[in-house]
């Protein structure tokens, strides 16, 4: 199975189609935060093709509510809140905003792969047997947007420019 991996798009509306595009061949989406406005929330439901979204709040989420009835619209949505436990093909995934909550999640051997942003960085470091990552921002605040793929056969993580 591949997981594509999305965070910070803050209202990129141009990255977030061409992540999207690039997500074609991945069975779910996970986005870790910061999408901002609702209209992010019917477009990511339009644009996915119905393939499962999870989504967790970040810092800068706007008009909740509204984010909320949008996404009621679109069934493959699952707005998950501060934190999303997910089990894909096996693979025990937790997700997040925060670099500070993900390490601890990482380390409490409770999950096979963390994901998170907020520091619009891309990371992949290993915590014991957990994979730690950050797809990065597709904002493009930073210069270079960018979001990552996970196979769960492999384990591998595969950060791609977007």
């Amino acid at each position: 199975m591949k997981i594509a991996i999305m965070s910070d798009s803050h209202d990129n509306i141009w990255k977030l189609e061409a992540a999207l595009e690039m997500a074609a061949g991945s069975d779910t989406i996970i986005h870790c935060g910061d999408l901002c406005s609702p209209f992010i929330i019917d477009r990511l439901g339009r644009l996915s093709k119905e393939k499962p979204v999870h989504v967790i709040w970040g810092n800068n989420e706007g008009d909740i509510r509204l984010m909320c009835k949008l996404a009621s619209g679109h069934p493959h949505i699952t707005l998950h809140g501060q934190l999303a436990e997910l089990e894909c093909d096996g693979v025990r995934i937790g997700v997040n905003h925060y670099p500070e909550i993900a390490r601890p999640l990482a380390m409490s051997g409770q999950y096979d792969l963390v994901c998170y942003g907020h520091n619009h960085t891309a990371h992949c470091s290993k915590v014991g047997n957990c994979v730690l990552m950050n797809p990065g921002e597709l904002m493009g605040m930073k210069g270079q947007a960018t979001m990552a793929f996970f196979d769960t056969e492999s384990g591998q993580v595969e950060h791609a420019d977007v």
